[in-house]
């Protein structure tokens, strides 16, 4: 028996961030959106747990005991009281530590096979739970939607309806660490009390994109800080007549830029990894 399961990238459409509690943690309120495209995770039956990674970005991260998905069939079995035995395989197409929750990603896909593979029958309610223990956003994964709306420091998630937006996802191919990025935040004394709003019903396209211009990305200022190159990208996404708008997703250093339809998508992605060779550039359908 062979499971594949799809690892969606996320992308936070708006970031709120409040400073931080007394253990440390942020507070946080965020519209996210999952894309169509993601890493993929495999699981098959074994005498033995293994992990086997390749595709574009494998040489960025290792196959060790603590890579994610690793960490996360470990956990599941002790959980579920059985041998954690399954040969895994991870294609790593996502850029890491880029903003767009790649290894939790994986963590929750790597759930999900090896709850399909070992015949658990777990709930995503369940597996969620078990998720939390890896990490404050793998849960949201589980919420079994287009979107989601996370409050808590993340691990608090609810589906939420979006409409679908094209999109264009670029990064400048170089890391952003998020704890980087939070101490960043609080040392340049960033962020305010959160409003309880609740999740956003947005309609249409319109609808989102005004949140998003209001609401914006709480972390932005941190990580251009750290990454100037973020500056780079929203300049040259700026100056495109096709980008309707564009912000950080998460910690960055990935950007995302809205454009009107699938066809203005492709022109950008093509424009910009013309202009920008060095930079990751990828079109994609958020929500859908």
């Amino acid at each position: 028996m062979n499971v594949r399961i799809f690892a969606p990238a996320k992308i936070n459409l708006t970031l709120k961030v409040a400073p931080p509690r007394a253990d440390g943690l942020h507070p946080l309120q965020s519209a996210v959106a999952f894309a169509d495209v993601g890493d993929v995770v495999e699981a098959e039956a074994a005498e033995a747990l293994s992990l086997r990674v390749h595709g574009p970005f494998a040489d960025r991260i290792g196959a060790g005991e603590d890579n994610l998905v690793l960490r996360a069939a470990r956990l599941l079995a002790e959980q579920a009281g059985r041998p954690a035995q399954a040969a895994l395989t991870l294609e790593k197409n996502l850029p890491v530590a880029s903003g767009v929750g790649g290894g939790s990603a994986d963590a929750a896909a790597a759930l999900r096979a090896l709850n399909d593979l070992w015949r658990l029958d777990w709930s995503n309610a369940q597996l969620a739970e078990v998720g939390a223990r890896l990490g404050a956003d793998v849960p949201v994964f589980f919420t079994c939607g287009a979107g989601a709306y996370m409050t808590g420091i993340g691990e608090i998630c609810a589906a939420a309806p979006l409409p679908a937006l094209p999109v264009v996802l670029i990064n400048p191919l170089k890391p952003l660490a998020t704890p980087d990025v939070y101490r960043a935040f609080d040392k340049m004394k960033l962020g305010a009390a959160l409003v309880h709003d609740g999740a956003p019903s947005w309609r249409n396209a319109e609808d989102a994109l005004a949140d998003m211009r209001t609401l914006g990305n709480d972390l932005e200022p941190a990580a251009r800080a750290l990454l100037p190159e973020i500056g780079d990208i929203l300049a040259a996404c700026a100056a495109s007549a096709q980008v309707r708008h564009a912000a950080l997703s998460g910690s960055g250093a990935t950007v995302f830029a809205v454009t009107a339809d699938l066809d203005a998508a492709k022109s950008l992605e093509r424009d910009l990894a013309k202009r920008h060779p060095g930079w990751w550039v990828r079109q994609a359908m958020l929500g859908a």
